[in-house]
């Protein structure tokens, strides 16, 4: 089977979509992936044939805020989602859509798999059924579907009854959902392509022959009208040996409790916004091993001397790390935490950037851990939130209960059934002759 995979160019939304590459070419499909100059190397070590998607839309964002210093200044919030769907998501689009138009005329895919919000592919699930390949969306966010109690996206409002947040709704479509509908359908009308009538974060659900959600039901709110494409299918396999084991690495002996802190790849521009206020609140248990990683900058860039129990690396291998840590800090990045739940680690979630908010609830919710509802802790709140997962095993039992769900999906066999399925549907549709 003829494959065609493609991210928008951050490391968070690709990171699943190549490891889902890496299954399809061991199961023998032909594997093309479109993305940036920048992520060639991590698409071609999937074994996918690398394309790069037309100049406008060959951004190098590993680097983020030298790509957009004016995000510096925008608060979390409706303004910040605003711009990441105008500026990251949708202005992109039709240079992207161009990319997979130029794939498709060499490589006629049978399935196009992309991460959630490379809206390159939505003129494509605007146009006629049979005029193109199945296509499955690749969630790497929280699942954007609409709630019944109205709750806007990227705010972190927990669960309530239905409608309780209907005066907050109105007031983020105010901000960001009506004028950014406005955008994106100007820019599928200047291209004549006809107008987005669903919200995009309704659409991106419903409109892909398929939309994996990479998490376990027990990490998602419910939904009474779940869309019939949706699938739960856990966390995508860790790539390995993207790290090598540090010369530390023995130290992760067992002896000490380890607690993994990051700030991940995107919202890692201030290291005082959370790894050093969780150095300072652990830096003197000598009980306690703490563990950072930069996500690609300099260890150097972290503020301050280092703890005499801390330890630094630029990346770490997961498939290694991950076994032997016994909590995880975070600012709430989705592939981050779906990976150490499934190894049933708890967590402290601390972020409201980007889609950070609505995971963080989401680890509070789930009784896996502890949300912090902020993107500046102190020491003394990520010191007393570590020690109740360390003292109370309430948490961890309950991440040990999502972890078993996570090891019940086989994902290359997930991956296997819903191939066939979308591509005897499309062969359904076909016109006759």
């Amino acid at each position: 089977m003829k494959i065609l995979i493609s991210s928008v160019p951050l490391m968070g939304h690709l990171n699943p979509v190549v490891s889902i590459a890496r299954i399809l070419v061991e199961e023998g499909h032909e594997v093309v992936g479109l993305s940036t100059t920048a992520f060639r190397p991590r698409v071609e070590s999937s074994g996918a044939r690398f394309k790069v998607v037309p100049p406008a839309a060959d951004l190098d964002l590993r680097d983020f805020t030298a790509a957009y210093p004016e995000f510096l200044s925008i608060p979390p919030g409706p303004a910040m989602t605003r711009f990441y769907f105008e500026r990251v998501f949708a202005n992109p689009m039709m240079d992207q859509f161009e990319g997979i138009q130029a794939v498709l005329k060499e490589f006629p895919a049978d399935v196009i798999i992309t991460d959630n919000l490379f809206l390159g592919v939505l003129p494509l699930l605007l146009g006629p059924r049979q005029n193109r390949p199945a296509i499955i969306y690749c969630s790497t966010t929280y699942l954007l579907y609409h709630r019944e109690d109205a709750a806007p996206c990227n705010l972190g409002l927990a669960p309530s009854t239905k409608n309780a947040y209907v005066d907050i709704a109105k007031q983020v479509d105010r901000e960001f959902t009506e004028p950014f509908s406005q955008h994106l359908n100007g820019l599928l009308a200047k291209a004549g392509l006809p107008a987005l009538e669903a919200n995009l974060l309704d659409a991106v659900v419903e409109l892909p022959d398929l939309h994996l959600q990479l998490t376990v039901p027990g990490f998602e709110y419910p939904r009474p009208d779940m869309p019939s494409t949706v699938r739960f299918i856990g966390a995508t396999p860790i790539t390995p040996d993207q790290a090598p084991i540090p010369a530390w690495g023995a130290e992760l002996d067992g002896t000490r409790k380890v607690v993994f802190v990051t700030q991940g790849t995107l919202s890692n521009f201030d290291f005082n916004q959370l790894v050093r206020p969780a150095l300072d609140a652990l830096a003197d248990r000598d009980d306690i091993l703490v563990v950072v990683t930069v996500g690609g900058r300099a260890p150097e860039d972290i503020p301050g001397p280092l703890p005499a129990n801390a330890r630094v690396a630029i990346y770490l291998p997961f498939e290694w790390l991950l076994p032997k840590v016994d909590v995880l800090v975070t600012n709430g990045g989705y592939g981050t935490v779906n990976q150490a739940l499934s190894f049933g680690i708890p967590i402290v979630g601390a972020g409201q950037s980007e889609d950070k908010a609505e995971v963080n609830a989401r680890i509070a919710w789930s009784g896996v851990g502890i949300d912090l509802q902020t993107n500046n802790p102190d020491a003394a709140q990520i010191r007393h939130a570590v020690t109740s997962l360390l003292n109370d095993p309430r948490y961890g039992m309950r991440a040990m209960e999502l972890s078993s769900a996570y090891r019940s999906i086989d994902v290359r066999s997930e991956l296997r059934s819903l191939l066939a399925e979308v591509t005897s549907v499309e062969t359904q549709t076909q016109p006759a002759g």
